[in-house]
Parts: structure tokens; sequence; C-alpha cells
């Protein structure tokens, strides 16, 4: 990207000077280069970049000493997002005039947003040391404290900054920004209105209020703003992609297919209006033809999000023989072999289980078989033998395995006990997986939902969980309890996104079912490549971490137990469990735990032996009488020192709230 753009600029300054020959506008000195500075501040409030640069380039050339031109220039690189190259001529601006806080403040955004927030909190503190009511540092040093995840107090600096400059547009959309991020919807729309009052004919307090009353699902007049900053600006590139998700999260498929179509051909390489565009289609029921759509520009982009939306609707619209499925697929297990030959089994099992969702037939899980062998669980790797066997995939190598391994597990301590891990697996958690239909981020619509998707996914796979088979996308709190309490849920997660180009944020709320109260919270950020399987990985370990150890006693011998769950769960020599009544074990109103009296209490287990599926202890009863019995459950409370959930809010920086404010500028 940052060489296409350095060409670009490079090719219209080429032009440039014989654009400026023809119009007969004289070459060389300070009066020439002031002709190109004009010019370009034309380009900027045009927000013309390119054209900008070139103006400012050809002024630079003209006289080296230009301060203004340099710190425009230095401007519109930041807007191009070539960050490097802006700081580059920030600097070289400031060293051409010292006292220019402009150019130091501009400087301050830069290092932001190149993530060197210690070196833009020192040239901040420059200049409020010399001018200690600057706006524009009082604004920069809010965008700091976001960066650094500390929003409440960015909410305090805008709050000092609108007292003392009340009528500042930047100031104001800021405040209603992070007071939105915050859950104050109240007060965000608040300081929209106030802005939207002092300034009513400006296209970006309407876009800006048309965002935020979208995020409070206020979604008429989110629309009724989304056009009116049209109206100012038509052809505004982000209100048109914010109007086309207001009117796919309204309902209004078709309205919302061609809004993406003119966001397209605006510029056809703009995924999110491809990824809204198959969307709609997969709402208005045209699947084939949003397999078409998302087929192409995932082929071409490695946007998760379109990739995810063109998974599911391969899953829920063709048949498992579908050539399509298999093709697909074979992009996870060319992945999953790359990480493999990296090392990095985690990323490899993960890839080996999306193609083998799409593909369930495919010989690929021969490999995804050696990979749960190497990591130690040969009982895992028969079963997934012996499915190969029985879609008569097998070779003489793999019925060899396949009575090898049976011969190897003869003696393992689920055959002593005569008993098979198959018919006693269970889960002892069932959690139910949403995301509110209007949770979208300003980059994809319908982002909760497929993050849910991915976590649900993973959940899949986590031997104390299961996720229950439930709509993800629920219209409202109150209609995630009804399902969640009326399928027997245990607790219920609600997913939310918030991302930008570069990063994502994840949390997830966990309720108790049967109440309703909050049980947990979950956060996760991730930047760079997958970073959407990435933060849904952390979403899933914080849960499975929270919740308290479950198993239960499937036989006993004398003094010796054994129970359902082995290494494969985390189970080890010298771990020592209760042993509860069977049944009596309930769920806490709110937070996340299990509750039994002294009474239920029938005695301990310590375990000193552990296969993969099953562990064995010596049994210790509880009073003068023996009441420990086959089917009593086993449990270990969660550390009471850890957190009930995840990170707090304030961990990592919203990166939504981020890229939004960078836009300000």
């Amino acid at each position: 990207m940052k060489l296409r753009v350095l060409f670009l600029i490079f090719a219209l300054c080429l032009a440039s000077g014989f654009e400026l020959a023809a119009q007969g506008v004289p070459r060389g000195g300070t009066a020439e280069a002031a002709v190109y500075y004009e010019r370009g501040r034309e380009y900027m409030s045009l927000e013309d970049w390119y054209s900008a640069s070139e103006s400012f380039i050809e002024c630079i050339r003209l006289n080296p000493a230009h301060a203004e031109g340099t710190a425009a220039l230095a401007e519109c690189y930041y807007e191009l997002g070539e960050f490097d190259q802006a700081l580059l001529w920030a600097r070289k601006a400031r060293s051409l005039a010292r006292s220019n806080m402009a150019a130091a403040n501009l400087e301050a955004f830069i290092l932001i947003a190149l993530g060197r927030l210690d070196a833009a909190a020192a040239v901040i503190s420059d200049v409020l040391a010399r001018e200690p009511y600057n706006r524009e540092a009082l604004f920069t040093s809010g965008e700091l404290d976001i960066a650094r995840g500390r929003p409440s107090e960015a909410l305090l600096r805008y709050r000092e900054a609108v007292r003392r400059y009340p009528d500042d547009r930047r100031l104001l959309i800021s405040l209603a920004l992070v007071s939105g991020s915050l859950g104050d919807t109240d007060t965000a729309i608040s300081f929209i209105d106030r802005a939207l009052a002092r300034h009513p004919d400006d296209y970006r307090v309407f876009y800006y209020a048309a965002y935020l009353n979208a995020q409070g699902a206020r979604l008429p007049q989110a629309i009724r703003y989304a056009e009116q900053a049209l109206y100012f600006k038509p052809g505004y590139g982000p209100a048109r992609s914010l109007l086309a998700s207001l009117r796919y999260r309204s309902g209004q498929y078709e309205e919302a297919a061609r809004l993406a179509d003119e966001s397209i051909a605006a510029d056809r390489d703009d995924v999110s209006a491809w990824y809204l565009k198959g969307l709609s289609l997969i709402r208005l029921g045209r699947s084939a033809d949003a397999l078409g759509v998302l087929s192409a520009i995932s082929a071409a982009s490695d946007d998760e999000f379109v990739r995810a939306a063109l998974e599911e609707t391969l899953i829920a619209s063709t048949a498992l023989e579908d050539p399509r499925r298999s093709r697909w697929a074979a992009w996870h297990f060319d992945r999953a072999r790359d990480y493999r030959s990296r090392n990095l089994v985690e990323q490899a099992l993960f890839e080996y289980r999306r193609g083998l969702r799409l593909n369930p037939y495919a010989r690929d899980r021969r490999e995804y078989a050696e990979l749960l062998r190497l990591q130690g669980y040969p009982a895992r790797y028969l079963e997934e033998l012996r499915f190969l066997q029985d879609q008569g995939l097998a070779d003489r190598a793999l019925n060899d395995a396949v009575e090898a391994y049976s011969s190897l597990l003869s003696g393992a301590l689920f055959r002593r006990w005569q008993v098979d891990p198959v018919e006693f697996s269970r889960r002892y958690w069932n959690i139910a997986v949403f995301s509110l239909a209007g949770q979208s981020s300003f980059r994809h619509a319908d982002a909760g939902a497929i993050a849910a998707s991915y976590i649900k996914e993973l959940l899949i796979h986590d031997r104390a969980i299961s996720p229950m088979n439930l709509e993800l996308r629920q219209p409202s709190f109150s209609l995630a309890f009804r399902a969640a309490r009326e399928a027997g849920a245990d607790y219920f997660l609600i997913v939310s996104a918030a991302e930008n180009e570069r990063d994502i944020s994840l949390s997830g709320e966990l309720f108790v079912a049967r109440t309703g109260a909050a049980a947990g919270t979950f956060s996760t950020f991730r930047t760079g490549a997958d970073r959407l399987r990435n933060a849904g990985r952390g979403i899933t370990d914080q849960l499975a971490a929270s919740l308290p150890f479950r198993a239960g006693l499937l036989s006993r011998r004398q003094g010796q137990g054994l129970i359902d769950k082995g290494r494969a769960d985390g189970v080890k020599a010298g771990d020592v469990f209760d042993v509860v009544k069977k049944g009596r074990p309930q769920i806490a109103n709110e937070g996340i735990a299990l509750l039994y009296t002294a009474d239920d209490l029938v005695g301990t287990i310590t375990i000193d032996s552990a296969d993969e599926e099953v562990a064995a202890g010596a049994l210790t009863r509880s009073g003068f009488f023996d009441r420990i019995e086959a089917g009593d459950e086993i449990i270990l409370q969660a550390e009471k020192d850890k957190p009930s959930g995840g990170a707090t809010a304030e961990t990592a920086a919203n990166p939504e709230l981020r890229s939004l404010l960078r836009t300000l500028r």
C-alpha cells in the first residue's frame, strides 16, 4: 500500500509541471511556491489528499524552507495512513518553525497512530508547558488517553476542554464518542445534538450523529442524519457506507445492496461494501448470488469476516458433496499444514477443524488425527482413524495403525475399568452464545454475529462446554434471556465487536440463564493477521478458565473411584476434588459458582493415575458413613482470588473509537 501511494504521488508530481506550464503558471521562487501551497490547501478542504500531496511536494521543491507546506504535506501523509512518512515531514516542519505548536501537535498525533505513546506524551507535555490551554494539545491528550485504554480519563479531559471551548466541533464530537463508548448513550446524544445546533451545515457532524444514534439503536434518527450528511456532501463515502449498514440493520436489504453497489462503483477495492452486499443477498434469500459475491472477494482479500460469512452460507445452503465446500476447505488445510511446519499446533488444529467443518469427509482428516497423536492423545487419534475407516477412506497403513493403537490402548485405564469413553463422554456446562441483532461495527455489519459464530465453533472443541444450538442473532437482551432459559442453558454469552482497519476488540458478557443476572465479563484485543480468530480464542480461553471443574464418578471399587475426565481435561496425579451428591450442586444466582451444602459433600477423591479420557484415585468419605455412589459429581471450585471474568473494560484501547477520533482531524 505504501509503495502504491508513494508511486502515485510521484507520478502526480511529474504531471504537475506540464499542467502548470499549460496554465501559464511561472516556475521557481517563493511566489510560485505560495501558489502551490494555496492550491494544496484547497485540495485539503475537499479531502483530496493525493492532489494536495502533489501540490505540497511541488511547493517544497521550489522552497525547501516552506514550513507551512512541509507541515501540510505531513498531514496529507497522515490522512493517507502513511504514518512513517508523515512523521518524517512533521519533524522537518518543526525544525523549520520551532514555535509552531500545530506541527508539534501533528507529530504527537502521528506518534499515537504509530503506537509510540511515551514519545507522544513527551511532545504533548512540551506543548502544554508552553501553552497550557492549547486547544489542539488538549484534544491530542484526550486521544492519547484513549490509545492507552483510559477512556474515563479522556472523558474528563474532553469535558474540561469543552468547558473552555464550548463551540469546538471536534471536542464536542469527541466527548460524545467517548461517552457512547462507555455506554452512556444519553450523554453522547446530548453532546452530538449540541454539536448539531452549533454546526448545522457540517456534513461531518451529521455523520457522527448518525453513528452515535445507531450505537444507541435509534435507527430512524441515524438514517436521517446519514442522509443529511450525504445532502451536504454528496458522494461522501463514510456516510454512504454507514447508511448502507443502517438500511441493512433496519431490514431494508434491497436498499442496502443498492448503496453497497454505489460504494463498489466508487471503489472496486471496498471490501466492506462487497461484504455488506453479500450479507444483504443472504437476507433476501439469494444464497447463490451471495456465494458468488463473497467467493469473488474472499479469493482476493484476507478479510476474516468475508470468509466467515462465505463459509456459514456454504454450510447452510449447500450439500456436503458440493465441490465448492472441498475447494474452500482446502484453503484451511493448506494453512494448517503451513502452521504445522512452523510448530504452531493450536493454529494448525483450528484450521483443520474449520476445514473439516466444511468437508467432513476430506482425507486431510488423517493429518488432523496425526496431529492429535503427536499432542499425546492416542484415544482421539484412534477415534479419527476409525471414522475414516467407516467412510471407506482407509488404506493398508491406516488399518495397520488402527490395529496397533487398539492393541496399545488395551491396557488403558478405561479398559481396565471396562468402560467406553465414547459412551460416557459428557459436557457439564450448557452455554448459549448470542449476539444482539443490532450490534454492528462501522466496518462490518453483523460483526457481533460473525464473532459469536467463531466463538461457538471454538467451544464445540472444549471438552467441558456444550454450546447450545440456538439462533445466534437475537433481537434484544430479553429475548436472548428467554431463549437461553427455555432451552435449559446454564449461562448465556452475548458477544460484541469493535474494530478498525488493523485491530479488533471482542467483548463477551456472561449471564446466568436462570435469573438473567450478570456472571462475568471477558474481553480481548488483537491486532494483525487472523485477529478475529485469535480474539475469539481469547474469549473462549477466559470463559473456560472461569468455570469450576466438573466431572462425574463413573464407577467405584471399594476405596477407588473412576471419573469421566482425564489428561485431556487437565486432570493430573495429585489433584483433589470434592465428591458431591448427584443433582445437588446448583448454579449461583449471579456470578460464576456452584453452590452446595456441607451435607451435600460426601467425600473427596485424590487422583493417582490419569489417562487421556479418564482418571482414577482414592476416595475419602466425609463423616462416619460412606455415602459415595457412582453418578455423584466431582467438583473443583475456581480459585477465589481469580476474577470471575476477563480483563476489565479499560485494559485495551477501543479500536473503533480510536479510528473515529483519528478521522476527526
